[in-house]
């Protein structure tokens, strides 16, 4: 889902990109890039949060979090979750409840192509509604890792990315760039 919305927004580029070239060199516009584009990015974006999640590449300030005893980062890691869970959930619900009430009103955007509005939100909620189920399979990983008394673990599967994480990553794209 990840790789989809990248590419989503290579397309989503492409697509503002004709429309102003074609606006300044041709008087010619679509009438539809605002609407068609912010659906691209809504989509973009929610199908791209269990993978942001998985690579433990959202934002986190961490300064104080990373200084206290592991048991204690541990568990505050799993209420953190916890807590991210319970607002994905809420967003999951009232995602859901916007497509129903789009379905049942038969709403359509207005623009020139009258697009249902249920096919981008059905689209946007399902990727709201893939960032729970990852949720969901960190929490049992992380609770998992808790029975069995592996604090590390969980902090490896929850906690901010290290330096050495990141310059890792940054040599394997260094490597793949070179190979192709």
């Amino acid at each position: 889902m990840a790789y989809l919305a990248g590419w989503n927004y290579i397309a989503c580029a492409l697509f503002i990109t004709c429309d102003v070239v074609g606006r300044a060199a041709f008087g010619v516009s679509s009438a539809a890039t605002v609407e068609i584009t912010g659906y691209m990015l809504a989509i973009g974006i929610a199908w791209a949060l269990a993978h942001t999640l998985a690579r433990r590449a959202h934002i986190r300030v961490d300064v104080w979090v990373n200084r206290l005893p592991l048991r204690l980062r541990a568990a505050l890691h799993l209420l953190s979750l916890l807590l991210l869970g319970g607002f994905a959930g809420f967003c999951a619900w009232a995602a859901l409840g916007l497509v129903d009430e789009s379905l049942l009103f038969d709403a359509h955007d207005n623009s020139a192509l009258r697009v249902p509005l249920a096919i981008p939100q059905a689209l946007w909620a399902f990727g709201i509604a893939a960032f729970c189920v990852m949720i969901l399979i960190l929490l049992l990983q992380s609770l998992l890792a808790l029975l069995l008394g592996q604090p590390e673990e969980l902090d490896r599967l929850l906690g901010a990315r290290s330096i050495n994480d990141e310059a890792a990553e940054a040599l394997d794209a260094i490597e793949m760039a070179r190979k192709a």
